[in-house]
């Protein structure tokens, strides 16, 4: 019976093959039919219809029936000229597609997949299930369709052809350079999308709108996420979890960058055009980075070559930038960018406004001889980047980069004496960071891939500063040199499991200038310090876990000292909706800022870069550990966390101190411990968010009396509330509002406001940041719309207003001693930005 029931088996089977077999037939034979049953002629080219076959239709369908059958399920265009003859062309028609967006590995639909016409500036993204739609495309059309975490594939339209018209599946293959999943595509806003690591990726060619802002300004919309704050919304000081803005590693494809604004914080110096992504990291960082005792704010430009020439220019209210992607060869492509102020050729009041806040404490907007003198200042910034890229064969790439930021502020005083003659002496200023890169990055096999890089930056502050009064000029510089060398290897062990292991070498060198003449001085000090370190980090995923454990290990070969630290990232899904996260990590810091009062720069840049020596200045060390919570469902997530961080090793002269601690030389610690929750809920046509953070930061300096006492950023309550609209397809607005707990300060002795040493008053402060100033509120607004000029161009009009309602907010606080009566103070207040209108309009292609 077996061998019978098997017989069966074989029968039927050969019969529904020999059934499909008769379904299809050759179209060139399928024609010949058609001749012969209707009596008709065909004329065809034998090349259009050799290789095709077509299911072969129901006998019953007449001649008109059997043309319209064939003209919609082939790719040929069947016309009849006569009652006999008939012509086959091929057929320059549009279709409708329609495709699911899988992972290979898991299967699973792919939510957010960009899918782009080639050439153009067209094209969506796939749905929650994946799915994506396109109407009216040419046959011919190319489409690239694109992940994060997957590589890129290509597309003719003509492979969506099909005669059922259901959506056809495309596989993306995942790309193993890319560590970290994509756990929210759309976080508050496209193109800003949460890692399984925790980090949040903020991609700039997809990035939406936000309030206030005319474009993806990188270090302007990181203040969006929970616990990072400007205490004077100067980018120049973003502080995450308490931290001060030189605790912050800043990279741009591989090279450190020791400067990050312009208009000394109000626009961030990274032109957004060819950064292609940012990841930032708050805790948890992977081992391979070092630095950064706060956060690491990872900064990557475009890295594919296209075959396409692409670009595009753009001017605002303050500058005027372009970018250009060339396409050399196949294997060699350049991108380049630039951008230039534009205020020195006609002032706005965006600009008036930037000025009067950048330089509202400084020499340049306070004058002592303001009766018989005048002054005139220019301020110029401009900054460009260039990449090239080669691609040897699909295993080896090459990639060579330059970054270069300057601000420049020229400064003149005009003094008219008793005779009424003029004399004018000018001062100058000038900010440059400068960054080469290069690496080589190499897939040996399927599973061992290694990366070479290598980088060298460049940052100095040069200032000369001559007063007409006292004949005296002051030249002062800051500089800072760093080579860095690292080669990195990573080893798929499984789909689950990746190990990485590397190398590091790096120098630094800093150098303190400050000359005096009328009376003659100088003082010139250059510490170097050689870092090496070895690194190695598994990281495991697979369905509901997600764990990442790495060690780094730090020598200082100045002071033989061996650092030790270890990082941990670990992620649970308890469910669909639930998961719990941990993370934790020991970091170290060589470079810090210094907040010199005497030896400023004009009065505009008080900062200077300074090494440690592992004495008066020890190398800075952090200790974090955070644990949260996450909840999702229907597009509403959710996400609470508690942090508690200690970095040991500050310096009194490193956190800018207003009280008697001033001038004092000492080192100590800062506690900072909260929690962080952001609500946020997305659809299609809109995105609504509200976050807040409560947090508590002390310092401790035990030779200090008090010892413990509230941080210069202690910022106890923040919250923002923001919302996005699509109103149109191509019209966008956003409207939001910040509020946070005002700055500390300390206020002079009610009874006692001065005291005097030797032949010198100062000011005799009470307790240490004892005081609260009012509390900062602000709301800001942006609209944008596209429109398309053609199928390859595109027009984008942006215009933003930040502190809608004109708020008075004072961002610092301090007193001096009274010039007319030094037994008295001075309060001084610093204003953050009035009403701010900008704009910009971008030309793309």
């Amino acid at each position: 019976m077996k061998g019978k029931h098997w017989l069966i088996c074989c029968m039927l089977l050969m019969g529904t093959i020999c059934f499909s077999q008769n379904k299809q037939i050759k179209l060139a034979d399928y024609i010949t039919t058609i001749e012969t049953d209707f009596n008709v002629k065909f004329s065809y080219a034998v090349q259009d219809v050799i290789n095709l076959t077509i299911t072969k239709p129901e006998a019953t369908l007449n001649l008109q029936d059997t043309i319209n059958y064939l003209n919609a399920n082939t790719l040929l265009n069947f016309k009849t000229i006569d009652n006999r003859y008939i012509t086959v062309s091929v057929l320059e028609k549009t279709i409708s597609i329609c495709g699911i967006i899988l992972s290979e590995n898991t299967d699973q639909a792919l939510l957010g997949a960009s899918v782009i016409i080639n050439g153009t500036t067209k094209g969506t993204s796939t749905n929650y299930n994946g799915t994506f739609t396109l109407d009216n495309i040419p046959l011919n059309t190319i489409l690239s369709i694109s992940y994060l975490g997957f590589e890129t594939k290509t597309i003719k339209a003509k492979f969506f052809f099909n005669e059922n018209q259901t959506c056809k599946p495309i596989v993306l293959i995942e790309n193993s350079q890319q560590l970290n999943e994509v756990l929210i595509t759309k976080y508050l806003t496209t193109g800003l999308q949460k890692l399984t690591d925790g980090s949040l990726l903020l991609n700039t060619k997809q990035f939406g709108i936000l309030p206030g802002l005319i474009e993806p300004d990188i270090l302007q919309s990181i203040q969006t996420l929970p616990g990072v704050e400007s205490v004077n919304e100067s980018i120049a000081n973003i502080n995450v979890r308490g931290g001060t803005n030189d605790q912050n590693l800043m990279l741009w494809d591989g090279i450190k960058m020791y400067h990050s604004g312009h208009f000394f914080g109000l626009i961030s110096a990274y032109n957004p055009n060819l950064t292609n992504k940012v990841i930032v990291t708050k805790n948890g960082t992977s081992s391979q980075y070092s630095d950064g005792v706060s956060s690491t704010i990872n900064m990557f430009t475009k890295d594919k070559i296209t075959e396409t020439f692409s670009g595009g220019a753009g001017i605002n209210l303050i500058s005027a930038d372009a970018f250009l992607e060339l396409p050399i060869t196949k294997k060699l492509a350049l991108h380049l960018s630039g951008r230039r102020s534009i205020t020195d050729a006609f002032s706005t009041l965006t600009y008036e406004n930037y000025f009067e806040r950048s330089f509202q404490d400084s020499d340049i907007n306070t004058n002592p001889n303001l009766d018989n003198s005048t002054t005139q200042s220019d301020f110029v910034f401009y900054d460009y980047t260039a990449k090239l890229l080669f691609d040897l064969n699909d295993k080896h790439r090459f990639r060579a980069n330059i970054i270069g930021i300057n601000n420049n502020l020229d400064y003149t005083e005009s003094v008219k004496d008793s005779n009424n003659t003029t004399t004018s002496k000018s001062s100058n200023l000038t900010q440059k960071n400068l960054g080469y890169g290069g690496k080589w990055q190499a897939q040996w096999t399927d599973k061992l891939s290694t990366t070479l890089s290598g980088s060298y930056s460049q940052y100095n502050v040069d200032a000369s500063d001559l007063r007409v009064q006292t004949n005296q000029r002051l030249t002062q510089a800051n500089e800072v040199l760093e080579t860095n060398l690292q080669l990195k290897t990573q080893y798929q062990i499984n789909p689950n499991i990746s190990l990485i292991n590397g190398y590091q070498f790096n120098e630094i060198g800093v150098l303190n200038q400050t000359i005096v003449t009328a009376p003659s001085y100088s003082r010139t000090k250059k510490d170097v310090l050689l870092n090496h370190a070895l690194f190695t980090e598994a990281q495991y995923h697979k369905n509901n876990t997600y764990l990442r454990l790495g060690i780094r290990a730090n020598y200082f070969q100045k002071f033989d000292q061996l650092l030790i630290e270890p990082r941990l990232n670990v992620r649970q899904k308890l469910s669909n909706q639930f998961a719990l996260k941990l993370e934790g990590e020991f970091k170290n810091q060589s470079a810090t800022q210094i907040v010199d009062f005497q030896d400023d720069f004009l009065g505009v840049e008080n900062r200077r870069w300074i090494l440690a020596d592992n004495q008066s200045i020890p190398i800075a060390k952090s200790k974090q550990a955070s644990f949260g919570i996450d909840f999702k469902q229907n597009n509403l997530n959710l996400d609470l966390n508690s942090f508690y961080k200690v970095v040991n090793g500050i310096t009194a002269s490193n956190q800018g101190f207003y009280n008697n601690f001033q001038y004092l030389n000492a080192t100590g610690n800062y506690t900072a411990k909260g929690i962080e929750f952001l609500a946020n809920k997305t659809a299609d046509r809109y995105s609504t968010w509200f976050s807040y953070t409560y947090s508590i930061n002390n310092y401790q300096f035990d030779s200090f009396k008090p010892s413990v006492f509230p941080n210069n950023v202690d910022i106890r309550h923040s919250l923002s509330l923001a919302f996005n609209y699509t109103i149109l397809d191509n019209l966008q607005l956003s409207i939001g509002s910040v509020w946070h707990s005002g700055q500390p300060y300390t206020n002079p002795l009610a009874n006692n406001p001065t005291v005097q040493i030797n032949n010198n008053y100062y000011v005799n402060y009470d307790q240490p940041n004892s005081q609260n100033v009012e509390a900062f509120f602000r709301i800001d607004t942006s609209i944008g719309y596209d429109f398309n000029v053609t199928n390859h161009t595109k027009l984008t009009l942006r215009a933003g207003v930040r502190n809608l309602t004109n708020q008075n907010n004072i961002i610092n606080r301090y007193f001096k001693v009274d010039p007319e009566d030094n037994n008295q103070t001075i309060q001084i207040d610093n204003k953050s930005l009035g009403l701010t209108p900008n704009a910009s309009l971008r030309y793309s292609f």
